[in-house]
């Protein structure tokens, strides 16, 4: 069953609600474009106004990642980024702000650092939630226990060709909200948002209780306002991570140039807000 409990992130959405607007997350890789440019770059995010914010926890196979995100990935785990490298900058992260952070990557890092650790240590570094997208919730029992004990929510994901019945099923185990996957390709494909896509999220709306929030291909302020016009919110991360790399590439400028870019990129990705 989905948690009742009152977390840091749910108390965001809940915010976000109460003030009319979309809940927007940001996704950043952790250790991209470089590790001691990973706190900086949150804090800028956080300052634009992001409601939660996804750190990336590199992997070698990152399957249902785009190329932005793969070779971001690619980046991390070049520069030695570790899981335990990934937790202290959440940690460092924490002493300065409450803005939620949700760590998505995959399962066997995890599994490897050992799930119950994992879990407690996460907690002790301020994390609030955990998205796996290749861990199937008949296989999360575990996960989700452990998750659960030390108050991190577990986010599963769904696909516009996930059956009525195993949309049911994942909001039942998830908590914090149901991620919707736009469309079946990669992150950093172009979004359809067109009637198909409305369709999908209006009845995946029908058939949840939680919370629903879109990403995948999200790149503008015009795609999050009709991604989201079914949703509770909408997820950024390709976007993101393109435009880091286009900053870190120009040599010509500062790292407070840089930072300032990126504050005013996420800002203008909010949609208007309608009371």
């Amino acid at each position: 069953m989905s948690s009742t409990g009152s977390t840091r992130l749910k108390r965001a959405l809940d915010s976000a609600e109460a003030d009319g607007r979309k809940s927007m997350g940001i996704f950043l890789t952790c250790g991209f474009p470089q590790l001691d440019a990973t706190l900086p770059l949150l804090q800028a995010i956080d300052r634009a106004g992001a409601d939660f914010i996804e750190v990336g926890m590199p992997f070698s196979d990152p399957l249902a990642e785009g190329g932005p995100i793969q070779n971001s990935s690619a980046i991390a785990l070049a520069n030695g980024i570790t899981l335990a490298d990934v937790l202290a900058v959440v940690r460092a992260f924490r002493t300065t702000s409450e803005t939620p952070v949700v760590l998505m990557g995959y399962a066997n890092p995890v599994y490897h650092f050992g799930v119950d650790r994992f879990c407690a240590e996460a907690a002790a570094a301020g994390v609030d939630g955990l998205i796996l997208p290749d861990l199937p919730i008949d296989e999360a029992e575990h996960l989700r226990r452990a998750a659960a004990a030390n108050g991190i929510d577990v986010i599963f994901l769904i696909a516009p060709n996930t059956p009525d019945e195993r949309v049911r099923s994942i909001d039942r185990v998830t908590t914090g909200f149901v991620y919707a996957v736009a469309f079946a390709g990669l992150t950093g494909d172009t979004i359809d948002t067109g009637v198909t896509l409305q369709r999908y999220l209006d009845t995946a709306r029908r058939l949840i209780s939680n919370r629903l929030l879109v990403g995948f291909g999200i790149k503008s302020a015009d795609d999050a306002a009709i991604a989201s016009v079914h949703a509770d919110g909408f997820i950024v991360g390709s976007a993101l991570i393109s435009y880091v790399q286009v900053l870190w590439d120009d040599h010509n400028l500062t790292m407070n140039d840089r930072l300032s870019d990126v504050e005013s990129f996420v800002r203008n990705l909010r949609p208007p807000t309608r009371n």
